[in-house]
């Protein structure tokens, strides 16, 4: 049994209003593992303060001092990794490979990118007979999901350590054991009272007090479009940077002059990674109508290779829903998606034969689904996929671009030229060609509601900085 509470001006705290304790329950035997405090708008007040009262000293300090403390940061998570692992894996019931070889890497993998990044980039340079200076913003509030909570946290906090900010973390209450990691690793680095500070709650009370707080100049925010309006909201008055990372509904187009069994199989596996909990992930499979058949099949055999265990087990495979929540949403998903008259054929409602407790979920697809059904309009955020057919590039292109989204994109053919040509028209901030990856040095982020702003490397640098020029030196 964990108990998470806050860490503020570099010391353990609990709420100064006590309130009731938010349960840590492992999805995968829905069994209370820790308790959370849950904050109010006395802490998110307390937290932003201190970080504000060491801003100027850190914001001060050379490049060089704050490239070694983020060394020695990124060396404690390398010798801490294994518990990094095992909460991640016992918060969000990834399955122990996932959270070893995926989910814990980021940590140390965006330090790294953010380190390198450090390396050439012009905090200093001439500009035109002025000199134009880099600096930080001051005072940023990051506010993460549970889904990714590593590379979530460290993709705003490593950049903005690096420019010079104070932060204030509030990590999701649903992923707590992983961001109070991240906090022991801060203190054990060794970093001045204030310059980190982390406080538990939900959204429309800390969150938005957060936003509000006239003392904070930058929000960086992940989660759902409906969050980040809020925060964009909460933060309007104050007229500060609002940086967002939101919500997705991938198109993944598969040309008929692709090795259409392979693309399809890859397309499957993508979607149901993370057990579907990726803002990016690749949920709707838009197949041309001449190879449309042969997909479905090779769809339903790569779904039906897809197994579900336990978190405990390593090697491939999904395992359950990081919470009730999520569990309901994605069952009640499968149920519109039976009624509104696509063809169910892999998974389904409820959970997989073997498994009486949990969060666990079928992987479940879709076929013949049309771009107007809301399976295929919204977030789902479960190992859910749609095929859909199309009937030519210009087809596939305006499907895929027929959403309220712009995350990411994918897209499979042997044809360079219409690789080219059909990435350039997809309305989305990553496009992967033929399984292709990004890199942590690659910008992520997107178009339309899934958000403003980059991150990773040195676009997600930029973020945490205000630029500066001056004239007559």
């Amino acid at each position: 049994m964990t108990h998470c509470n806050f860490y503020i001006d570099g010391a353990w705290c609990e709420p100064i209003e006590p309130g009731a304790l938010f349960p840590i329950l492992n999805p995968a035997t829905e069994e209370s593992v820790g308790t959370v405090s849950m904050g109010g708008k006395a802490d998110a007040d307390a937290a932003v303060l201190a970080a504000r009262a060491a801003f100027d000293s850190y914001s001060q300090t050379p490049l060089s001092y704050r490239m070694e403390m983020l060394q020695k940061l990124q060396a404690i998570f390398e010798r801490r990794y294994s518990e990094m692992a095992q909460a991640i894996s016992t918060e969000m019931g990834a399955p122990w490979s996932l959270a070893y070889d995926s989910q814990a890497e980021c940590g140390p993998g965006h330090i790294k990118a953010t380190l390198e990044a450090a390396k050439d980039y012009p905090f200093e340079l001439k500009s035109g007979k002025g000199d134009l200076y880099s600096e930080a913003i001051g005072v940023c509030v990051l506010i993460t999901p549970w889904n990714w909570p590593m590379n979530q946290i460290m993709a705003k906090l490593a950049p903005a350590l690096l420019a010079g900010c104070t932060v204030v973390l509030k990590p999701s209450e649903f992923a707590p054991l992983s961001a109070k990691l991240v906090a022991e690793h801060m203190q054990e680095a060794g970093y001045a009272p204030g310059v980190f500070n982390m406080v538990y709650g939900d959204g429309p009370v800390v969150g938005a007090a957060l936003s509000a707080h006239p003392e904070v100049d930058l929000v960086s925010f992940t989660g759902s479009t409906g969050a980040g309006i809020a925060v964009a909201k909460a933060a309007a008055d104050t007229v500060k940077r609002v940086v967002q990372e939101l919500g997705g509904k991938s198109p993944n187009l598969i040309f008929a002059d692709s090795d259409v069994e392979a693309s399809v199989a890859r397309g499957v596996k993508r979607c149901m990674n993370n057990t579907g909990q990726s803002c990016n992930a690749p949920t709707r499979m838009l197949i041309e109508k001449s190879v449309y058949a042969q997909a479905v099949a090779a769809a339903i055999a790569a779904g039906a290779k897809v197994r579900v265990i336990q978190p405990s087990e390593k090697g491939d495979g999904i395992g359950p829903l990081a919470m009730k929540r999520q569990f309901e949403t994605v069952n009640r998903f499968i149920a519109i998606g039976m009624d509104c008259g696509a063809r169910l054929v892999v998974g389904g409602p409820g959970r997989p034969e073997g498994f009486e407790k949990g969060y666990f979920v079928k992987p479940t697809i879709f076929a013949d689904v049309s771009n107007d059904m809301p399976i295929a309009r919204q977030e789902i955020f479960g190992p859910v996929l749609c095929l859909i057919a199309f009937e030519d590039e210009e087809d596939a292109i305006r499907i895929a671009n027929d959403t309220p989204y712009g995350l990411a994109a994918y897209l499979s053919t042997n044809d360079k030229e219409k690789a080219r040509r059909v990435a350039k028209r997809l309305r989305a901030g990553n496009v992967s060609i033929n399984a292709s990856g990004n890199e942590y040095c690659n910008p992520f982020g997107g178009y339309k509601q899934s958000g403003n702003g980059r991150e990773w490397g040195r676009f997600g640098l930029q973020d945490f900085l205000e630029y500066k020029i001056v004239n007559g030196l």
